[in-house]
């Protein structure tokens, strides 16, 4: 699927903000220690994504009722939803100028479309040596979920399911979709939010 950026330029990716707050002395502690461990920008991609992947929880799956949003808050408090966890990741990688953006798909809460419709929030990185986007997503692996980095195919926590109207969105954002920090910041406990609170659309 060929990817459509919402900024013509790759400096929009690179952006430090309140969200993506690269900026936090964790953050750029995290970060300065994973490019120790790397030999090359695409090992340090795929460290970065790992540990947030792995090391970071996610909120529904641990049963939490805390809400993190900020790359930071998330960094601290070691969870987070897709939303918090995919600010962690553009932040880490864009701290070490690595361009970094954000992308969505429309799935089924549940197992089915009765359930209703959530967005959720994955990663694109974009590969200098090889001119291009990919797309990572760090939400968490668990029984049923197998999400890796992969420069050939991706490998994503969700395949689309079209016969239940399920949209993988094609854009790459430079910033969050505000409907997504509006979530977090509206709510109090996650596990409520998480069932009754997400946006169903962009």
């Amino acid at each position: 699927m060929p990817y459509l950026c919402n900024s013509p330029s790759l400096t929009d990716y690179l952006a430090d903000s309140d969200i993506a707050d690269y900026h936090h002395p964790a953050i750029q502690s995290l970060a300065t220690e994973l490019r120790q461990q790397a030999p090359d920008e695409t090992t340090f991609i795929r460290l970065a994504f790992e540990y947030v992947r792995d090391q970071i929880s996610h909120s529904w799956d641990i049963q939490s009722s805390l809400i993190t949003c900020s790359a930071s808050d998330a960094l601290a408090h070691k969870e987070g939803i897709c939303y918090a966890k995919s600010n962690l990741l553009c932040a880490i990688l864009r701290s070490q100028g690595i361009p970094a953006g954000y992308c969505y798909q429309r799935l089924t809460l549940g197992d089915t479309p009765d359930t209703g419709y959530v967005i959720h929030a994955l990663n694109a990185v974009y590969l200098r040596n090889a001119e291009r986007w990919i797309r990572i997503d760090a939400r968490g692996n668990k029984p049923g979920i197998d999400a890796q980095f992969s420069l050939d195919q991706e490998r994503l926590a969700f395949p689309i399911r079209k016969e239940y109207d399920e949209v993988d969105y094609p854009i790459i954002y430079s910033e969050p979709h505000p409907s997504t920090i509006q979530v977090l910041r509206q709510h109090n406990d996650c596990k409520v939010m998480y069932l009754h609170g997400l946006p169903a659309e962009l």
